[in-house]
């Protein structure tokens, strides 16, 4: 058994796992995120603001903390979209770095993705799953992910769009309009244009969705009465029904979204461009799954994603 820690640091969030690992499973002993936006203004300006500097740092300072306290072994640092994009990531890396005691590493899509891929997949009963292809989406605050395989991936792109991208960059008002919902769209639409140069989401015969646009918007499909991870982990749900929430939770107004009992405060104002989208990302992939001649119909949520796979690339 060895003990390690993975920290996953996104645009939106910074989230730890604390695991046992054995014979290549994960025993959780800390799972948890904080929501510190350190992508706030990158997409317009390519630089982290000083504030988001600040919460992201002090969350890195508790979680230092909980790795001493919990005698990790072996601790990795993955950092993803908006440190790819900014251009003073040094001055968040060299902090990192002093705090944790481990070289923090900026990790290309590609890698995102399969490291996403291998978590996701844990959800799945081993037994029949080899034989499926699998298309998992991770859908993070500065990017999109899509990963194709079996039991590995075999092709995978990271598109530029995600939900603290593309709110900053797209909507205008509030509850969300017409025309910044096309907008929003447009910018899906063109990415999905080009990741299919790469990936054939057309050979997908499971769809797999990851991270917490995700997981919200299939609380809110399930009507959960809080925020349950037992219930979302493995929950499949009919195509149709996954839309439908997207829908609601796109043109919600934000009084409503923050009441919704599931709701985390941080996503609050970035869960309609997520849910649109997931919307356009499933509409495409039932589309060219269609074409095809095996239409997906049903939709995958998994609580395990980069976060599980960092861990696992520490045993």
């Amino acid at each position: 058994m060895t003990r390690v820690a993975a920290i996953d640091c996104g645009t939106n969030s910074i989230r730890l796992l604390i695991a046992d690992v054995t014979d290549g499973r994960l025993t959780d002993v800390v799972r948890t995120l904080e929501v510190v936006r350190l992508g706030q203004g990158v997409d317009r300006t390519g630089r982290f603001a000083d504030d988001a500097l600040d919460r992201t740092l002090a969350a890195t300072r508790r979680y230092a903390e909980l790795c001493r306290e919990h005698r990790v072994e072996r601790l990795r640092f993955v950092a993803t979209s908006a440190t790819r994009d900014a251009t003073n990531r040094d001055d968040f890396l060299g902090p990192v770095r002093d705090l944790l005691g481990v070289e923090p590493e900026v990790i290309e899509g590609h890698e995102e993705a399969e490291l996403s891929f291998r978590g996701a997949l844990s959800v799945l009963d081993s037994s029949g799953s080899a034989e499926q292809t699998h298309l998992v989406i991770d859908l993070g605050g500065g990017s999109t992910e899509l990963v194709l395989g079996g039991s590995r991936p075999i092709a995978a792109y990271s598109m530029d769009v995600g939900c603290v991208r593309l709110t900053e960059r797209s909507v205008t008002s509030d509850p969300l309009s017409a025309e910044d919902r096309e907008a929003l769209a447009r910018d899906v639409r063109s990415a999905l244009e080009e990741a299919g140069r790469v990936v054939d989401v057309s050979a997908a015969s499971a769809v797999l969705g990851v991270a917490g646009t995700v997981t919200t918007i299939t609380a809110h499909a399930l009507r959960l009465p809080g925020y349950d991870p037992v219930a979302i982990n493995g929950a499949t749900l009919p195509l149709d029904v996954v839309l439908a929430a997207c829908e609601e939770l796109a043109f919600m107004p934000r009084a409503e979204r923050a009441a919704l009992p599931f709701m985390h405060p941080g996503r609050v104002d970035v869960i309609p461009a997520g849910a649109v989208i997931w919307a356009e990302v499933l509409t495409h992939v039932r589309d060219r799954t269609a074409e095809n001649g095996s239409p997906i119909t049903e939709v995958i949520t998994s609580e395990h994603d980069i976060l599980d796979g960092v861990a696992l690339s520490l045993a």
